[in-house]
């Protein structure tokens, strides 16, 4: 299997007024191409830092970040805009989707931002099937559920083909039905695609779902430092 993505040993202090506030503490993980892999740990522990990094939305105070054997942290701004944009999926807990486009709009606008002015009707039609969103592409996000908008930001996150795909809590707003519709097309498009997928969780059910689990706490990956292979 090839690595996909390495952090080594990396430290984010943030400054609290005269306070520094060390939001993780030295973390290095390997994740390899087609691996689903979920990051346990309780509120404030440092989960969600260590997404934001992965996907170059933050920097590191230390540490460096390889991804597809381009690196993250020696890039300029202008550079890590570009590796986001082409080899990273992003899916949070709000959906962030355009309210004046339809289902397909959107993802139609991440292919043209991803591609500089691609457009594959026929794979967004494919992932809004493998979505169960067929009959909801020409449908604006006040014309879907909640669990209906948290597929379409999953679609959209994934019609670019993109290298990794992060999800911070994706089913943190949804309720039990839509929760396990959106976790099963993650595992589906794990397995189907071989999708990489990091997600950030506090749900054991949905880490279950994952083929690895890695716990967090205080800042740091607790052992084993590999994860918990499912």
């Amino acid at each position: 299997m090839r690595t996909i993505l390495k952090a080594e040993n990396l430290k984010k202090v943030y400054r609290v007024g005269r306070v520094d506030v060390h939001a993780l503490r030295g973390v290095s993980l390997e994740v390899q191409e087609g691996e689903f892999l979920a990051i346990m740990g309780p509120s404030g522990c440092g989960k969600s830092t260590m997404l934001h990094l992965l996907g170059g939305l933050l920097t590191p105070t230390e540490g460096r970040i390889i991804i597809d054997d381009e690196d993250l942290t020696a890039a300029s701004d202008a550079k890590r805009t570009d590796i986001r944009r082409r080899k990273i999926g992003f899916v949070f807990q709000r959906f962030n989707l355009f309210p004046t486009l339809t289902a397909e709009g959107n993802l139609r606008l991440a292919e043209r931002i991803h591609d500089d002015g691609g457009d594959d009707p026929e794979r967004r039609r494919e992932v809004l099937r493998l979505l169960r969103l067929e009959d909801k592409m020409h449908h604006k996000p006040t014309e879907l559920s909640g669990g209906e908008q948290q597929r379409v930001a999953l679609a959209r996150a994934v019609v670019t083909h993109p290298a990794i795909v992060l999800a911070d809590e994706p089913t943190g707003n949804l309720d039990t039905e839509n929760s396990a519709i959106v976790l099963n097309m993650f595992q589906e498009l794990n397995y189907r695609f071989n999708q990489t997928i990091i997600m950030i969780t506090h749900n054991p059910e949905a880490a279950a779902m994952c083929r690895r689990i890695v716990q967090m706490r205080d800042g740091l990956i607790v052992e084993p430092p590999g994860g918990v292979q499912m």
